[in-house]
């Protein structure tokens, strides 16, 4: 399982959705589904979130981090988050809410010579 900064700044270690597939918690994992599902004005399952983060290789990536356009340009760049990209932060960074609430400090951090992880 991958734990750390997501391509886009976000803490995947801790993500709720993350956390409650670590422990095998589904009906955690279904309260997180209600929650994200009433945020984005839609309905979605406990299984559709399933994660063991944006960067893992098991496969199990949610719903919404399986279909990021950050992480797509980040990763089609070659890049481990969009700290290290010359155009930080690009508009599609800026358009992401996430971003300002938390991603902006990771990845401000990492420029600043923080560890990228």
């Amino acid at each position: 399982m991958y734990e750390g900064i997501a391509y886009c700044g976000l803490d995947c270690g801790s993500c709720p959705a993350l956390l409650a597939t670590r422990r095998g918690d589904m009906e955690a994992l279904a309260r997180v589904a209600e929650r994200w599902g009433a945020g984005t004005g839609t309905t979605i399952g406990a299984e559709s979130i399933l994660c063991d983060g944006c960067k893992s290789s098991t496969g199990r990536i949610n719903k919404f981090c399986a279909i990021c356009e950050i992480k797509d340009c980040a990763v089609g760049r070659g890049l481990a988050t969009c700290a290290g990209c010359e155009e930080y932060a690009c508009e599609r960074l800026r358009r992401f809410p996430p971003f300002e609430v938390e991603g902006k400090s990771n990845l401000d951090r990492i420029r600043r010579g923080g560890q990228e992880t």
